[in-house]
Order: structure tokens, then C-alpha cells, then sequence
């Protein structure tokens, strides 16, 4: 059984960061708050059919593709900046923590995209709006996870948070699979909760000092079964590991 989010309107998306940690925004309404179109997200959705391996994965498995690239975000400028190492302190990736981290870069076709830029600087004011305004580090990744070994995890590294400000995961698409189930704790306390997206741009924005995710892993139900997300993340003060 697919349990669907509890959906939180535009407007009241501040006010449910601030008191649970965590919104569920649904497509159009991604668009209402970044000021673009859905046909330009879903425009953004053949990109993810090229994405090449991550060969960094400790669990020895292959199912991970991904591309990552950073910007900063001030005010209304959203600037890409040189591509750079993903990195995380073991404190917050157990399995993966204390890498440099190379993954090919977001293809410029994608970056260029006026829906990608809007979609950033909507998720940047937001950040402004929470914590204050000021300029926004953002490490920007699309991940597919496929099962074409049978099985295919979405977060490997468990339960966790990124060590950032703000996260934001869109559901892009998922096609063949079962799983791929959403749950959410808060940090410091039992509460949680765990439901499903399928509609593609759907949106689960987190603040990462509240609350700890994970994703359950897929199962292919159908040939080339896989589950695409764009993750994104917002962080005061610099990237992570400088």
C-alpha cells in the first residue's frame, strides 16, 4: 500500500518548517513558490536518462547514477560556481563521510534552463525567509537509482541528515518499481512520519537541524524499473569542507 503526504499549500509552507521540520509541496504548487512552469521542470526530466555511474558506493553495489554542481545563490543572482568535490563529515554520512567526492557536473543544457534557475532562486528566498537573508551556498544533485541488480538504494548511508540548512528532494519520476517509501524523525524526539511521492516535481523540503530521512530501497516490478530525484541543498556560510 502506497501511503500519500499530507500536501502543505504554498503559503503555508514557512510556518510548517518552523513547527514540524518538514513540508510536502505538490507540483504546481512547486511552481507557484519558484515562480516558473511545470512544462519547464518537465523538460528537465530527459536529462536524468544520462546520467553516468557514482563509483564511490562502500556497499560495493551499481546502482546509483548521479551529476552534481554547486552555485551560490544572493539576493536574485544565481551564479554556478567551479565545479568542486561533493563532501560530508562522517557525522553526518557514516558510510560515505570524509570523501572528495568527483561527479560529473549538471550538463549545461540543464543549468541554462530558465525553469532550473527560477527553481533555485525560489528555493534560495525560501531559505531567506526561515533563517535570513544572505547568500546561499547550494550543492545541486540528480540522482537515478535503478534495479537492474534487483534492488537499488536510495540512501544507502541510512537515516541521516546533510549538515546544511535546508533540503529539498523532487521525486522526477519513478517507473517499474515498488518501495522508494519517505520517512521522517525528528532529530530529537520519536515523532516521525513516512509516506510515498509519485507525482513527478513533487517536493519534500526538510530543515536539516530538525529532522533526520531516509528513503526504503526500490524493487523492480517491471524491466528497467528505476526512481529519479533532484536533490538539493542550501547552507549558510560556505560549502561543505571549504
Amino acid at each position: 500500500m502506497i501511503l500519500a503526504p499530507s500536501l502543505t499549500a504554498p503559503a503555508a509552507v514557512p510556518a510548517a518548517l518552523r513547527g514540524q521540520g518538514y513540508a510536502v509541496v505538490a507540483p504546481q504548487a512547486v511552481c507557484d513558490l519558484a515562480g516558473c512552469r511545470l512544462d519547464g521542470l518537465l523538460a528537465l526530466n530527459p536529462s536524468w536518462d544520462g546520467l553516468p555511474p557514482d563509483n564511490y558506493l562502500k556497499d560495493g553495489g551499481h546502482y546509483r547514477r548521479r551529476r552534481h554542481s554547486c552555485f551560490v545563490v544572493t539576493g536574485d543572482e544565481v551564479a554556478q560556481v567551479a565545479h568542486r568535490a561533493h563532501w560530508q563529515p562522517v557525522e553526518y554520512n557514516a558510510l560515505h563521510g570524509g570523501m572528495q567526492r568527483w561527479f560529473e557536473p549538471v550538463e549545461p543544457a540543464v543549468v541554462g534552463a530558465p525553469a532550473w534557475r527560477q527553481m533555485l532562486h525560489g528555493l534560495a528566498q525560501l531559505a531567506s525567509g526561515l533563517k535570513g537573508a544572505q547568500p546561499w551556498y547550494v550543492e545541486a544533485h540528480q540522482f537515478r537509482i535503478d534495479t537492474e541488480g534487483g534492488i537499488g538504494r536510495p540512501t544507502p548511508e541510512g537515516a541521516h541528515r546533510d549538515g546544511v540548512d535546508l533540503v529539498a528532494v523532487f521525486l522526477v519520476g519513478r517507473e517499474g518499481i515498488k518501495g522508494g517509501e519517505t520517512r521522517v524523525f525528528e532529530a530529537a524526539g520519536p515523532a516521525g512520519q513516512r509516506f510515498t511521492l509519485v507525482e513527478p516535481w513533487s517536493l519534500l523540503l526538510l530543515d536539516d537541524e530538525r529532522v533526520i530521512h531516509e528513503s526504503t530501497p526500490i524493487q523492480p516490478v517491471a524491466e528497467g524499473g528505476h526512481r529519479d530525484t533532484l536533490v538539493v541543498t542550501l547552507r549558510a556560510g560556505g560549502f561543505q569542507g571549504g
